[in-house]
């Protein structure tokens, strides 16, 4: 987990299980929009059974559906508390909230982030603050 801390619970009220919580939901964000970008079919090949099935049937568009509005939900919720925390430096905090060891250091030399290293880790914070709130 890198350089990655929990949040302090006396300032921010989210404790290490919650911070942890967040930080690797967070982290499948990635396989979120992969699953939105190539799962959009739902055929099938034919199931051949020799005795008909008791189950009953399965609207697998409808799941797919279904699934694809959860997924885009997710995707949403974490884009939108990005841009929420600070407009100017969103997608940074999106690529550092959704992806493994990147580090300030990275950002800095190969994304220029045009922010200090303290505003960058307190935007950081704020984003699990506020990401906190909204899906409580």
């Amino acid at each position: 987990m890198g350089n990655v801390r929990p949040l302090n619970y006396s300032k921010y009220g989210i404790s290490k299980n919650r911070f942890w919580e967040l930080y690797f939901w967070c982290l499948q964000y990635g396989e979120w929009r992969e699953e939105l970008k190539y799962k959009t079919d739902t055929v099938k090949s034919v199931r051949i059974a020799s005795m008909p099935s008791s189950h009953s049937p399965v609207d697998v568009t409808q799941q797919l559906a279904i699934r694809r509005v959860m997924l885009e939900q997710n995707c949403k919720l974490i884009e939108q508390t990005a841009i929420e925390t600070d407009a100017d430096i969103y997608k940074y905090i999106l690529k550092a909230v959704t992806e493994k060891e990147i580090t300030y250091e990275y950002l800095r030399m190969i994304m220029e982030i045009p922010c200090s290293h303290n505003t960058y880790y307190d935007r950081r914070r704020k984003f699990y603050w506020l990401l906190d709130k909204r899906k409580n």
